[in-house]
Formats: C-alpha cells, structure tokens, sequence
C-alpha cells in the first residue's frame, strides 16, 4: 500500500490549521509570561498523556531555551530567569495523590501547595474538559493566578474559566497536540528574544 498521499493529506490539513491560529491570544500569552517573569513569579504547567509531555517540554524550553545563546552553550543574558515547574512531572506525588484522593486531584493539590498570586498556570487539554486541569485552574484563580489553557475543538469547559485560551481551531485531536508544541515554541523563541534583547535568534 502507498501511504503517502495520506501522510500529504495529514500534512496538508496542518498546514492549513496554522494559518488560522488565534494570533491575539498566543501574544497575551507571551505578554502574561514575560511579566510573570519580571515580576518574579513562577509559571506551571501540566497536562495528561501526550500532553503531559508537551506541558514538561514547555517548562524546559521556557527556562533554558531563554537564557542560552544560540549554540545553547553558554548562558547569554544576565538577571534574567523564567522560574518554571512541570505538575506532572513528580510522578512520586503525582501517584500519591491519584491513589490517596483520585486522579482529577493530582494538579489541584499542587496548585494549592505552590502556586501564588501574580504565577501563571498553564494547562494543555485539547478537549479543554480534563477535570483534573479543571481543578487545578479554578484553584489557580482562587489563589489569584492567571490560567492560560491549551486546547482545541470548542475550548471545552476550560474557555469559561482561562484568562487567555489558545484554541487550535480543528476537530482532531493528535493535530492540535502537534500544533501545541509548535506553539509552544513560538512563545519561548519569542521570549529569547525579549529576555535577550534581540530580534534574530538563529538556534
């Protein structure tokens, strides 16, 4: 069998989503970030599956990706730091908190233990119904954090309650997951460029 003009078809359709991609919101997600970053505050992330993947990457390129230079060597920039943390990265706490209280508590708990006023709760759902990113972003606002979610379809639940929702505006799922990461890098690539004070960044 010749697969290849369905992997084109896949391609193609992503092709399409980006030049529909919510431009406005994934800038006040830039925005929000860069001022959670001057003012000291911390960013967290998380998400399940595959997303839970995604939410970890985030926090990497958003910490190292901003401060090294291009040949990611050396540090580039001074008195600069994006203090993240991934909530599904723990899988000790996660599991205990999944196994003593349930599964839609693993975010939520550690939203409570961690998160302060002024930090930015990230979340990656593509149905934006994930209860447990539910949870942990109504316990984000109650603790006067901004919510951003990750998301496609409709936005689900989680378009009610984020301060900014980048939605992937399609109606398959490993799509937007793919177009998440994308995203993803757009933001810290953009946030080198504000950490550093530069507009060409190269690696």
């Amino acid at each position: 069998m010749d697969h290849k003009a369905n992997l084109r078809a896949y391609a193609h359709d992503v092709q399409g989503i980006l030049d529909q991609l919510p431009w406005d919101d994934i800038s006040q997600c830039v925005e929000a970030l860069w001022q959670c970053c001057q003012r000291g505050g911390q960013i967290f992330t998380m998400g399940n599956g595959g997303h839970a993947n995604t939410a970890s990457h985030m926090t990497n390129d958003i910490a190292k990706h901003t401060i090294t230079s291009d040949d990611k060597d050396v540090v580039a920039v001074e008195g600069v730091r994006f203090r993240t943390q991934c909530l599904n990265d723990n899988i000790s706490l996660l599991t205990a908190i999944g196994n003593d209280m349930g599964y839609e508590y693993v975010f939520s708990e550690q939203v409570a233990n961690s998160v302060k006023a002024g930090d930015v709760v990230i979340g990656v759902s593509v149905s934006g119904n994930s209860r447990n990113v539910l949870r942990a972003f109504e316990e984000a606002k109650r603790r006067g954090a901004r919510v951003i979610c990750f998301s496609g379809f409709d936005g689900g639940k989680a378009r009610a309650l984020a301060d900014i929702n980048i939605i992937v505006p399609c109606q398959k799922g490993v799509q937007a997951e793919d177009i998440h990461l994308m995203i993803a890098h757009m933001v810290s690539d953009e946030l080198k460029r504000l950490a550093q004070n530069r507009q060409e960044i190269k690696g």
